[in-house]
C-alpha cells in the first residue's frame, strides 16, 4: 500500500512542479522543481500517515538542514572550480567534508533531540 501511495503521490507532485517548472525560463528548472519537491512531500506525506505529524515535522527540519548544507557545499564548489586550477572530481571530492561539517552541525545545533 505504500508503495502505491508513494508512486500517486509522487507522480501527481513531479507533475504538478513540472507544470509549475515550465513557466520559469531556462527550461532546466522543470526538472529541479520536478525531482526533489516531490520526493519530499511523498515522503512526509507517508511519515505523517506512520508516525504522526510531530515525527514528521523533525524528518521535516532534517530534510531543510540537508537542503541548507547542499547549498553550501554547491558554493563551495562553484566558487572553487570558478577561481580555481584543481580538477572538479578534485574540488567535489574534497568539498564533501564542507557538507559533512555544515550538514552535521546544523543538525547539532538545530535538530537533534534534547535529553
Amino acid at each position: 500500500m505504500d508503495l502505491i501511495f508513494r508512486f500517486l503521490a509522487g507522480g501527481i507532485a513531479v507533475s504538478l512542479f513540472s507544470a509549475i517548472g515550465e513557466l520559469f525560463k531556462p527550461k532546466s528548472f522543470a526538472g529541479l522543481f520536478g525531482a526533489a519537491p516531490s520526493v519530499a512531500i511523498a515522503t512526509l506525506a507517508l511519515t505523517i500517515a506512520k508516525n504522526g505529524p510531530a515525527y514528521a515535522s523533525i524528518e521535516a527540519r532534517s530534510m531543510t538542514v540537508g537542503a541548507v548544507a547542499l547549498c553550501i557545499y554547491a558554493e563551495v564548489v562553484s566558487r572553487r572550480l570558478m577561481h580555481g586550477t584543481a580538477s572538479a572530481r578534485t574540488v567535489t571530492l574534497a568539498a564533501i567534508v564542507v557538507w559533512f561539517a555544515a550538514a552535521f552541525g546544523l543538525w547539532f545545533v538545530l535538530v537533534r533531540p534534547v535529553a
